[in-house]
């Protein structure tokens, strides 16, 4: 006999032996043990493989080629009892239960408040406590509310910290923040001093990680009057931190830029995933930006109808996600619009 005939046979009668045992398997415990003999790493058709290079170069495509076939046909017999044993285990299972008919249905599981709207009210009813009143703004806007009156005109740099979703229709815009909602706030107020706070869903054309997401929930913070100072905007920033995450909080203002404040700061809060240490959600910094803040620049004043020269005021936009990221340990803003309810229900 030829050497490939011999290691024919071989292969015939590890694919025989395989076919055998798997005909009395019983249970996917069985199964799955016949699977690991037969099919895995160690098994004899396997080994066929890590032979190879030991037989002759013009014996190793019809050899290799047999072992795959042999392979092949194992798996396609594995999946056919697999099958099998489903069907039978289903049968079964349908043949031993037994419906009461005269029995009360069971009870559906209640649903809850997603953990981003329960951050939301948690907000809302601190800036309540502090005389704030909620003022709801389309998520769909103009580009004249989005960027020109908030003191970006076209083809401002500034625009590009803004990814922004077109719509078909020209000059209409998916809110990149709510801070268009100042406009709208202030035209109806004016020239009353107000107090709103102005919360709402926002989206950004950019790429999501542990900390960004696509669309996400904004807080916008507004007040106008007389002699309002940059003080006036730490203290209140301040002591919502306080409420929200107990009064031992270290909280921030760093010097930044936004077109529609002058001057502009970022408010962060130290994390609390790795207490100030640094990780993935704060970028190793140890401290988590929540949102910006500044003094309403003078432009967007007037044009909310106000006079620059009797009012000022202060505006900050504020992250609910975030802020609920810090509240709750979340190590990724992704959990809140994945969908997960592993997730959800811990809330």
């Amino acid at each position: 006999m030829s050497e490939e005939a011999a290691i024919r046979a071989e292969m015939e009668q590890t694919q025989q032996q395989a076919l055998t045992a798997l005909q009395t398997v019983q249970n996917e415990a069985e199964l799955l043990a016949w699977r690991n003999a037969h099919l895995g790493r160690t098994a004899p058709v396997m080994l066929f493989f890590s032979r190879l290079p030991q037989f002759p170069k013009e014996l190793r495509p019809q050899i290799g080629q047999a072992a795959n076939q042999v392979k092949l046909t194992l798996e396609a017999a594995y999946e056919a009892r697999r099958q099998e044993l489903q069907a039978s285990s289903l049968q079964q299972r349908l043949s031993s239960e037994r419906v009461d008919v005269t029995l009360p249905g069971r009870r559906l599981p209640l649903g809850h408040l997603h953990p981003s709207t329960q951050i939301l009210a948690e907000i809302c009813a601190i800036f309540g406590e502090m005389g704030f009143q909620v003022y709801r703004s389309p998520e769909v806007e103009s580009d004249e509310n989005n960027f020109e009156l908030l003191n970006i005109p076209a083809h401002h740099p500034a625009r590009d910290m803004w990814d922004t979703f077109h719509t078909t229709r020209p000059g209409v815009v998916l809110r990149t923040h709510t801070s268009p909602g100042q406009i709208r706030a202030m035209r109806q107020m004016a020239p009353n001093p107000l107090r709103v706070i102005l919360p709402g869903m926002t989206y950004r054309y950019e790429q999501t990680n542990a900390s960004h997401e696509s669309q996400f929930n904004q807080v916008e913070l507004l007040a106008i009057g007389q002699n309002i100072t940059f003080g006036d905007l730490q203290g209140t920033l301040t002591d919502f931190a306080r409420r929200m995450f107990g009064a031992e909080v270290h909280v921030r203002l760093r010097p930044s830029y936004f077109p529609f404040t002058e001057p502009s700061a970022e408010i962060d809060i130290e994390c609390f995933l790795c207490g100030g240490k640094g990780c993935t959600v704060c970028k190793g910094g140890g401290w988590l930006e929540i949102g910006g803040c500044g003094m309403v620049h003078p432009v967007v004043l007037r044009n909310g109808g106000y006079d620059p020269a009797r009012f000022t005021g202060f505006a900050a936009g504020l992250g609910p996600e975030r802020i609920a990221m810090l509240k709750y340990r979340i190590s990724d803003i992704r959990y809140f619009f994945g969908g997960d309810l592993r997730f959800l229900e811990q809330f």
